[in-house]
């Protein structure tokens, strides 16, 4: 049993590793939330499952704080009301319960992020057309597999990784690394 655990420690370190390619990436995609708070517009998530997770955590992270004590910075996961999401997804069908909502709340200037480990949930990929369509700027947060996700947005940070534990081990870093930064180009 340890030596599954230091090998899976491993497999979590060599993704970190290699993370480090993305590091310009990540600079681009804080640099496009940075612009998006300093116009006083909001950041939404969304995602399945543990991607969901994520997704509320990202978004916690901004309203409340992630290391200073300073201004909440509008962001919303998508997933947290219940009632909307089963309304549409009884109403219309599961694959449009962001699509739906990114018509209501997305506004120019706002930055949606989409999240799945497979970069191929329907949800998330009609989410982020919807929000394509309205102008604003998409992000997908995936695995290293080809999928659709990364043909549709302005940009796609892919986890360097097809196993789905590690793909969400790093989207969270990353998310982490993102809020850092965002607070610090904001707050200093």
């Amino acid at each position: 049993m340890e030596s599954e655990i230091i090998s899976i420690l491993d497999e979590n370190i060599k993704i970190k590793e290699d993370l480090k390619d993305s590091a310009p990436l990540i600079k681009k995609i804080t640099v496009e939330l940075v612009s998006a708070y300093n116009n006083k517009k909001k950041v939404v998530l969304f995602g399945n499952g543990g991607s969901a997770a994520d997704a509320q955590h990202i978004a916690a992270e901004f309203v409340g704080k992630f290391y200073k004590d300073r201004e909440s910075l509008p962001s919303l996961a998508f997933h947290t009301n219940s009632s909307v999401v089963t309304a549409i997804a009884n109403d219309y069908g599961y694959e449009f319960i962001f699509e739906r909502q990114v018509s209501s709340f997305v506004e120019g200037g706002d930055v949606v992020i989409g999240i799945s480990t497979s970069g191929n949930s329907l949800n998330v990929i009609n989410g982020l057309k919807k929000a394509k369509e309205l102008g604003v700027i998409t992000i997908g947060f995936t695995g290293l597999k080809e999928n659709k996700i990364e043909k549709i947005v302005d940009y796609c940070l892919k986890i360097p990784s097809n196993d789905t534990p590690r793909i969400q081990e790093g989207h969270i870093t990353v998310g982490h690394i993102i809020c850092y930064l965002v607070e610090k180009e904001l707050f200093g």
